[in-house]
């Protein structure tokens, strides 16, 4: 294209005519060679405040992407609109790699988009400085700093750019950083003399609501139910995106579920099943929607309690895109607060678990001291916690610590479990078990453990089936193996989970003292984290807007007047929490009652019915019989 004004450019592959928000700012900077730390909500359209600018210009634009399938997504919409681009992601053979980069120099395209651990590899760094590259872009910047919620150690590879290529610009992009994680990116980035542009987090089509529901499920369904767009709900646990998926499918909804346990091929068709409106209902894990552009989302579900706001909103942002009135809601019940507690912060390793950590992988490999560096294992991670009675989810998080300050190298390669599938139909699979008794155990743990046996190879954790049926991992192991060889099962096994090298000389408490204050920083940092979500979700009393505003430093003027708090406000009039009570107390005269038939015949808010449940409970005016349903005492 001749004309390389940033609207014409706009035009010609987006069609839009004009600029949102501060993108043409950010552009117009960049293009005068400054850097840029952008601070734009979910859906300002980040990723054009660098292609524009990098189209506007001779040279390619290296950008650096926390996800693979982010970065493919990108890559795809480019080459879509006839903009030569190339992803250089983990998998690809050294051969090719060097082809590819080659490619960047002699091929006339755009855009390299790398992820941060790329960026050590020398081969790479020694091309990059070979190349006219015209702009850096780092996306999703929070990842940068080590306050962000996501911090990625790999992305502090990205400060390296700055002294490979220092005359060419950076622009750091995020939607979700509180004023630590700004200072932060832009001293890891030596932004000295940047222009820091905050458009407004605010997104005034989007009514943030926190639904309390003793029958999630059912209330979910409810809220399904009231929507005709795209909906997105994020779980935590792949099973729980099997299992909701399939209870709204079984309840009438077009639903399906996406996760990062099912392959590629079936990945793509889930997506793109949704992205076309064959599906409703995407049922999803949290690495879903970054980089997805579905204007039509209207309803974003979190079915459980995220670690953290930043998580939260980013996630709940999806919805609304085209400025369309949408929802965003966390579906919540009494025992989610202790859950968050017990998953995030119970499960945080302290200096002297990671001293006791260090020291048994020390031992486990027969380590002395001051040896052991640039030495390299296979570690069977279910093996070794066993043997020192080691609780898993704490050893894990310690090993990923000290991965993170450079302590050992956890190697990706590594990270493929065993996995599983079913060849054979369910009913030719009973045939088989009424004549292999001994195997039943096992595979009824397997399958239901695992719902996508039969769909996909899984990956599947022997020791945890052990553990839920009993038996011992070998014998596990043994079953699997005669399945496979009854060609029942497709079945990879890896004698080894992990692939760990040891950075340093063994020395014990000493090594672990060099980063104690930090973990302790980050620990603290992560508690803060969960007590501003667990705030944010027991707020009865101010506007959902204006608190999440707040959050990352920005002031609302009014109420949105759409939030669950908000809509209280306007219903609750000063008599009203008499009469639910009054009412309540007429219909049990007649009849007990559950608390999801005493919210459909009131015409009330549940979550005002449910307050009103509890102040008559303290009253004794009411019980709840063995049914679990309400009567008058």
């Amino acid at each position: 294209m001749k004309n390389r004004h940033p609207k014409a450019l706009l035009k010609h592959y987006w069609g839009y005519d004009d600029f949102r928000g501060s993108q043409e700012t950010v552009i117009d900077a960049l293009l005068a060679k400054q850097d840029v730390l952008a601070l734009l909500p979910t859906g300002g359209g980040k990723s054009l405040c660098f292609q524009v600018p990098a189209l506007a210009q001779e040279g390619i634009c290296i950008v650096i992407s926390p996800l693979v399938a982010l970065i493919q997504n990108q890559v795809d919409r480019l080459k879509q609109v006839g903009i030569k681009a190339i992803a250089l992601t983990g998998g690809i053979p050294y051969e090719e790699v060097i082809q590819l980069l080659d490619n960047c120099r002699f091929g006339n395209y755009k855009f390299l988009y790398l992820s941060p651990e790329r960026l050590k590899q020398d081969m790479v760094q020694e091309r990059m400085q070979r190349m006219n590259v015209n702009l850096i872009a780092i996306d999703e910047a929070h990842c940068i700093s080590q306050w962000g919620h996501d911090f990625r150690p790999a992305y502090l590879e990205c400060s390296k750019l700055r002294e490979l290529l220092p005359d060419t610009p950076i622009v750091a992009l995020t939607a979700t950083a509180t004023e630590l994680v700004t200072t932060d990116i832009l001293d890891n980035l030596q932004m000295n003399k940047a222009l820091l542009i905050k458009d407004s987090f605010a997104r005034d089509n989007i009514a943030f609501s926190v639904v309390w529901a003793e029958d999630k499920p059912h209330r979910l369904k409810q809220l399904c139910a009231a929507v005709k767009n795209s909906v997105i709900i994020y779980v935590r646990t792949r099973r729980s995106a099997q299992s909701l998926a399939a209870y709204l499918s079984a309840s009438g909804h077009s639903a399906t579920y996406f996760h990062g346990g099912i392959e590629k091929l079936e990945k793509q068709k889930r997506l793109q099943r949704w992205l076309t409106d064959q599906v409703t209902i995407m049922v999803a894990t949290n690495a879903f929607g970054m980089g997805i552009d579905k204007p039509d989302v209207s309803l974003v579900v979190h079915y459980q309690i995220p670690d953290c706001l930043e998580n939260y909103f980013q996630e709940a942002g999806r919805a609304g895109r085209d400025g369309a009135p949408a929802k965003a809601v966390l579906l919540t019940n009494q025992t989610d607060a202790q859950q968050v507690k017990d998953q995030f912060l119970s499960v945080l390793p302290d200096t002297a678990f990671l001293k006791k950590l260090y020291n048994k992988l020390n031992n486990y490999f027969q380590i002395a001291y001051g040896e052991g560096v640039a030495t390299t294992y296979p570690l069977n991670f279910n093996e070794f916690c066993d043997t020192y009675g080691l609780n898993t989810l704490l050893a894990y998080n310690g090993l990923r610590i000290l991965d993170q300050h450079s302590v050992v190298a956890l190697s990706e390669a590594f990270s493929q479990k065993t996995t599983v599938r079913m060849v054979i139909g369910k009913e030719e699979l009973f045939r088989y078990l009424e004549g292999h008794k001994s195997t039943v155990p096992i595979v009824q743990t397997l399958l239901r453990t695992y719902g996508g046996v039969f769909d996909y190879d899984t990956k599947i954790n022997p020791h945890l089936i052990a553990k839920k049926s009993g038996k011992s991992e070998s014998e596990v192991l043994r079953v699997l193996k005669k399945l496979q060889e009854n060609q029942i099962i497709e079945y990879q096994a890896k004698e080894s989970d992990l692939l760990i090298t040891f950075l340093v000389p063994r020395e014990d408490d000493r090594t672990i003292h060099q980063f104690a204050k930090e973990v302790k920083k980050r620990h603290q940092l992560k508690i803060e984290n969960v007590h501003h979500m667990l705030d944010y979700v027991n707020n009865k009393t101010r506007c959902r807007k204006k608190q999440l505003l707040a959050y990352f430093g920005e002031q609302a003027n009014a109420d949105c007047g759409r939030c669950d708090v908000c809509l209280l406000r306007k219903k609750r009039a000063p008599d009203s929490f008499e009469t639910i009570k009054a009412q309540i107390l007429n219909l049990l005269a007649q009849k007990s009652y559950g608390s999801r038939m005493l919210n459909t015949f009131l015409d009330y808010e549940e979550n005002q019915v449910l307050e009103a449940l509890q102040k008559l409970l303290e009253d004794r005016r009411i019980t709840v019989n063995t049914k679990n349903e309400y009567e008058i005492l």
